[in-house]
């Protein structure tokens, strides 16, 4: 398993943020260095890379156009700010060491094996997760994805261009599709199912629906010394009835909401803002609780929220899912079954017909999105050699 530790040790240092945690945006010089570094990978292993109009890599043993459609294992690589260091990059060490420990007992694939590294999963640079499977499945418009924009302004076309892929490009990749017969994602835990269990790894069954929301909300810019409470128009208390509602209401619905993102102008001490700018993150079952909770924060905020995701729920076929978990639980029986509430790729590709499943290692602070995620190395072998057993059986 020494190839797990070195690959790990291999990305420790990039887009590392004083705070302890990952800044790895999509098309900026860390994601470069993390897409060489896969290139780098996959050379080792005299796989062969292609990428796709959607700036996916693909890693493939033996040809998916000749003998396909093969197998992929993958995740991805980029971050949230200061997000931690498990969430993507475990999926496609993972997938590699799995690939090394097979071949390392003489097992040959009968199908071609790949391993994808999808771009810009999290969305943390231009505001749409999962861009990348989802420009792939023609879930994201392409001209609406070359039109995103960061907080400096730049366009996600421009930053692609930047990073040498062609945004005239962007699109639905239908040949790229046609590679993948199944699609297996090895991710670690987000929540604290599995670290109050007694199981290394587990199986997802369905990831619940969620999407994201802006709120525009306006006020008029004075100054914060000479204007007198009663002449203000200050957004920020609209902010505050947003961020309250948003919690009272997903609490009385049973589902979650977070105003986690807010964007201030003009941003001075001294002045009282002229517009606020908030996203709303809502996640839950059923659909109708989730709208209701957009509905109340609107209302609390008086603005229409503006949608800028939405991905309903999806539910992994039960066969592959119970194949999956049967191979990777191995000799003390199937893996355990757990929902999760976090977005995925292996998500976008199930909503567009591609035969997916998902695998979590156990994260024993039950925190993601943070420098606190974990895993510690025992339950991150265990669940390559269960992504290898699951392997084993499919391909």
């Amino acid at each position: 398993m020494t190839s797990f530790g070195s690959m790990w040790d291999d990305l420790g240092e990039v887009g590392r943020a004083p705070s302890g945690g990952y800044r790895r945006f999509a098309w900026t010089r860390e994601d470069g260095a993390l897409r060489d570094w896969f290139r780098g990978e996959a050379a080792r292993r005299s796989m062969t890379v292609v990428g796709d109009r959607a700036g996916n890599l693909w890693a493939w043993d033996g040809d998916p156009d000749a003998d396909g459609p093969g197998l992929v294992l993958g995740s991805h690589l980029d971050s949230v700010p200061d997000g931690g260091a498990f969430d993507g990059p475990l999926g496609i060490v993972s997938a590699f060491a799995a690939l090394d420990l097979l071949r390392a007992s003489g097992w040959s694939a009968s199908r071609p094996l790949g391993i994808a590294c999808f771009a810009d999963e999290e969305g943390a640079r231009f505001g749409v997760a999962c861009a990348g499977s989802k420009l792939l499945t023609g879930d994201l418009a392409p001209d609406r994805a070359r039109a995103l924009t960061d907080a400096d302004g730049t366009t996600l076309a421009e930053a692609a261009a930047a990073a040498g892929h062609d945004p005239r490009h962007l699109g639905r990749d239908d040949e790229a599709l046609r590679r993948v017969g199944t699609y297996v994602e090895l991710h670690v835990e987000q929540g604290r199912w599995l670290a109050d269990g007694d199981a290394p790894v587990g199986v997802a069954t369905a990831i619940r629906p969620h999407g994201r929301w802006r709120l525009d909300l306006r006020g008029r810019a004075d100054h914060a010394g000479t204007t007198r409470l009663a002449d203000r128009d200050d957004p920020m208390l609209t902010l505050a009835a947003v961020v309250q509602t948003a919690r009272e209401a997903a609490a009385a619905l049973d589902v979650v909401a977070t105003v986690g993102k807010v964007v201030v102008r003009p941003n001075a001490v001294n002045a009282i803002p002229s517009e606020v700018t908030a996203w709303l993150d809502a996640r839950g079952l059923p659909v109708p609780a989730v709208r209701q909770v957009v509905a109340e924060v609107g209302a609390a905020g008086g603005v229409d929220p503006v949608e800028e995701s939405w991905v309903p729920p999806v539910v992994f076929g039960a066969a592959l899912r119970d194949r999956v978990a049967a191979a990777a639980g191995g000799d003390p029986g199937p893996a355990p079954l757990l929902d999760t509430g976090a977005g995925h790729d292996a998500g976008i590709l199930a909503a567009a017909g591609v035969p997916s499943a998902m695998l979590f290692v156990r994260n024993p602070t039950g925190v993601s999105h943070s420098p606190a995620e974990h895993a510690e190395t025992a339950d991150c072998l265990a669940g390559v050699e269960a992504l290898a057993r699951v392997v084993r059986d499919l391909a």
